[in-house]
């Protein structure tokens, strides 16, 4: 199936520095939102904690939660809408003592005391202790890393060492993007994310090597020196399955996001970023670094002094 036309021929190379320069814009707007928060803002699985999910068969506010729960004294209790309701709320606990395991039945029983017996359902209860939560976030960041190695080998002995930078450096692009998203919008970062981050490097990765195929192949049709050509009409030639396969994607994620409900909302809308955001790495990142790479190589051989 052919979206656009087969002899199209978008001067995206030529647009490199732009995209360069929008791309080193949002990475610096993620990171000053993560220094002026004090680093993301990390879940339950994470900074350790206790979650509690309440339904009440009337509506009420997360105020009036917080006024029925004054008595019980807890410290750094946060009262937020799950999935923007007004029956059902997320209560969150950061402290995670041993005398905090039948918090549930106590909150369930102050809440009745406001509300009337019956009126209150206690949905789902998650404990994290402090240290299973800095474990788990060590993981995590391994996890990511880990994957970054194993893809730079990969593209290095199936391709060349240039290929593998302009890879990794699309990868850790997407995933800076999509971190500095998160704490601009004041999203949390858990497992469910931490899996998406890495569905996202692979989605990247697998959009990056059919352009990667495509240039090899036309390189051994062309002169070096037309080299900027061959990967922009690479680009080109690729242009329709990029289209196609992001496009089908984008639809089951928006759908997850829109409809999936609150448990998977912030995985929904991580790899909705990271397909997007993926798709244009592909393009005006992983590429053009290989033009980057053949400049920089070009004018250190032509500094080489000669050798008789």
């Amino acid at each position: 199936m052919e979206i656009v036309k087969h002899d199209i021929n978008i001067n995206f190379i030529g647009r490199r520095k732009l995209a360069m320069v929008f791309s080193v814009l949002l990475i610096v707007a993620g990171i000053v939102s993560l220094i002026v928060k004090g680093g993301p803002d990390y879940g339950i699985d994470f900074a350790g904690g206790t979650l509690i999910q309440v339904k009440f068969t009337d509506a009420t506010k997360a105020a009036d939660i917080k006024k029925a729960l004054k008595d019980m004294d807890l410290e750094g209790v946060l009262v937020q809408n799950f999935e923007g309701g007004s029956h059902e709320f997320l209560l969150r606990a950061q402290d995670t003592s041993s005398e905090l395991e039948g918090l549930a039945q106590q909150i369930g029983s102050h809440l009745e005391k406001t509300y009337g017996e019956g009126s209150v359902e206690i949905r789902r209860v998650e404990m994290v202790g402090p240290q299973v939560g800095k474990d788990l976030r060590k993981k995590g960041l391994m996890a990511i890393v880990f994957a970054m190695i194993g893809v730079l080998i990969y593209i290095t002995i199936r391709f060349e060492f240039k290929f593998a930078v302009g890879a990794i450096i699309a990868l850790v692009h997407d995933v800076l993007i999509t971190l500095g998203v998160f704490s601009m919008f004041g999203k949390e970062i858990d497992l469910p994310i931490i899996a998406a981050f890495l569905a996202i490097i692979g989605y990247s990765l697998n959009d990056t090597i059919i352009v990667y195929d495509r240039i090899r192949e036309n390189s051994g049709k062309e002169k070096k020196e037309e080299f900027p050509a061959t990967v922009n009409a690479s680009i080109n030639e690729t242009l329709s399955r990029t289209i196609l396969t992001s496009g089908t994607t984008l639809l089951v994620i928006l759908a997850l996001f829109l409809f999936g409900g609150g448990v998977i909302h912030n995985f929904a809308f991580a790899m909705l970023i990271g397909v997007i955001v993926g798709t244009y790495s592909s393009i005006f990142v992983a590429s053009p670094v290989l033009l980057f790479w053949d400049d920089y190589k070009n004018r250190h051989r032509k500094g080489a002094p000669k050798t008789s």
